[in-house]
């Protein structure tokens, strides 16, 4: 099968904010809490309106962002601590050449002090990387098992056992699960980095 080559320009481009119809400040109002500078505003005046391109995509499609968000909020505050949500995040987009959300939680882990610089280069490395305690390496494993195998490996399984309860780990399943099919959704759809993103390694971006 021939690898498909990442897209030079966005086949849906972001919708522009000017055209936001009321059904989509609808949509977004129980996003705006987590999103940098989407707090909603007073009551009595107009919507507070973020601009980024991945908003801007949803912003065409009102009804997904409906059925998505409420899902997406329980992720970002699931029972997972953050730095293990962000290596899982980080290790599956970099696998999935996911380079917007890379680029947005890389950001996020070094803003909140989530993960070192040292761990987030390890992340590109895998599980074998010195910067991991054992325990982390399994994280990052299962994260490679979950991308390339759809499953994960009994012994894998055992060492997450060791460290999650059953809601982390089945919460740890579906964050994998979900940034691999944003890594397939923003891929196809062209979605872009907006300015100022800092983005994969050249060679990251040459190896697809």
């Amino acid at each position: 099968m021939t690898q498909p080559q990442p897209q030079t320009r966005p086949r849906i481009a972001p919708r522009p904010v000017e055209d936001w119809t009321d059904e989509v400040d609808e949509a977004f109002s129980a996003l705006r809490a987590h999103v940098p500078g989407g707090q909603a505003g007073a009551p009595d005046g107009p919507p507070v309106r973020p601009r980024s391109n991945i908003l801007g995509i949803y912003a065409w499609h009102p009804a997904l962002v409906r059925g998505w968000m409420p899902f997406s909020n329980h992720l970002r505050h699931s029972t997972l601590s953050d730095r293990i949500r962000e290596i899982a995040i980080i290790r599956t987009t970099w696998l999935g050449f996911g380079e917007y959300e890379w680029a947005q939680h890389v950001r996020m882990s070094r803003a909140g002090g989530y993960l070192t610089d040292a761990e987030i280069d390890a992340l590109a490395q895998g599980p074998g990387a010195d910067a991991w305690s054992a325990a982390d390496a399994a994280v990052v494993r299962a994260v490679d098992e979950l991308c390339a195998d759809k499953n994960i490996s009994d012994a894998t399984w055992q060492d997450l056992e060791e460290q999650f309860s059953r809601e982390q780990l089945i919460d740890f399943v579906f964050t994998v699960g979900t940034y691999d099919m944003h890594c397939m959704a923003f891929n196809a759809l062209g979605l872009e980095l907006e300015d100022g993103m800092v983005g994969f390694p050249d060679d990251h971006r040459r190896g697809r």
